[in-house]
């Protein structure tokens, strides 16, 4: 009797838990050497209660166009870093600078609800897996969504394939 009792509450406790959903790229492979378009969506905050306040995306190595989405009650911002050597550009002038980070800020984003944030990137040629690690900050604290795949917090990847292959 006592076995079952305990057994019937451990399986109340864990069922009442709630689900570690994980920040998602959607969609999550696109053709090298092409534009891709894709969303970051945060299904739920930092902790029961809290609002998501801040979104900051770490674009990765290799992509060296970004455009970030526009999102009313959100300021954009975006850090840079040096290209070397520059690269040959089809239309205009030689690239010497690329984004590094984007960040959203404002909101907030009740954790009863979710919102994506959108990107558009030049994916880098060569088959690959791009991980986009990012910084959840809510008003009660903050996740590194930083692990590598199967780790508690894992970045977002984007697969990059050559030809039909996604």
């Amino acid at each position: 009797m006592l076995n079952t009792r305990f057994l019937t509450l451990a399986l109340a406790g864990v069922l009442a838990m709630p689900a570690q959903a994980h920040i998602t790229v959607h969609p999550d492979a696109g053709n090298a050497d092409t534009y891709f378009q894709t969303d970051f969506t945060v299904p739920h905050a930092c902790g029961a209660g809290t609002a998501t306040i801040a979104l900051r995306v770490q674009i990765p190595q290799g992509v060296h166009s970004v455009k970030p989405q526009f999102k009313p009650g959100w300021t954009v911002t975006t850090r840079s870093r040096k290209v070397d050597p520059p690269i040959k550009a089809h239309h205009g002038p030689d690239i010497t600078e690329t984004i590094s980070e984007v960040e959203w800020r404002g909101g907030p984003l009740p954790d009863t609800l979710y919102d994506s944030f959108g990107l558009i990137v030049k994916l880098p040629s060569g088959e690959q897996t791009l991980s986009f690690p990012v910084t959840q900050t809510c008003d009660k604290g903050a996740v590194q969504w930083s692990d590598a795949p199967g780790g508690e917090h894992p970045a977002p990847t984007v697969r990059v394939t050559t030809g039909a292959q996604q």
